[in-house]
């Protein structure tokens, strides 16, 4: 089963937003610590609504607990980031793929992107005047994109 995987996030209501994504889409929604905020803020229930207690939620202390738990294929790994190497509209995404993002801030760690090099995949934007697009957002179109034909 496709899950989205968020690094570290900052932003209470963006990891709401998400996790509601994540019910609309029957993936699960993966953590990896430290956040920015408390999972029991108000602010991400708020975002979630009342569809929060139905998120599938599994969070781990680190990267590293995420791969030593999941022990996930390099196929199956897809980081996305502002200056991928490719767009997300190429890969074939498996059925149990991890769609990983980053904080708000700062993207996915250096560490980890230097550790997966070759799965780097971005939004294609058109106008340059703009670097990114809310995690919220870039979460529901990469999940629509990979589940695509499958819904």
């Amino acid at each position: 089963m496709t899950a989205i995987v968020l690094v570290q996030p900052e932003i209470p209501g963006n990891t709401g937003a998400v996790g509601r994504t994540c019910v609309a889409l029957d993936m699960e929604l993966i953590l990896i610590h430290p956040l920015g905020f408390e999972i029991s803020d108000k602010r991400v229930k708020r975002s979630g609504l009342d569809y929060w207690p139905h998120v599938r939620l599994t969070e781990y202390a680190s990267w590293d607990a995420f791969l030593a738990v999941r022990e996930p294929r390099p196929d199956q790994l897809f980081l996305f980031e502002e200056f991928g190497a490719r767009s997300f509209y190429e890969p074939d995404y498996p059925e149990d793929a991890f769609l990983v993002f980053g904080q708000e801030t700062k993207g996915i760690p250096k560490a980890i992107i230097e550790r997966h090099p070759d799965r780097l995949f971005k939004l294609p934007m058109r106008s340059e005047v703009i670097r990114s697009l809310n995690l919220a957002n870039t979460v529901s179109a990469a999940a629509y994109q990979a589940l695509r034909g499958r819904i």
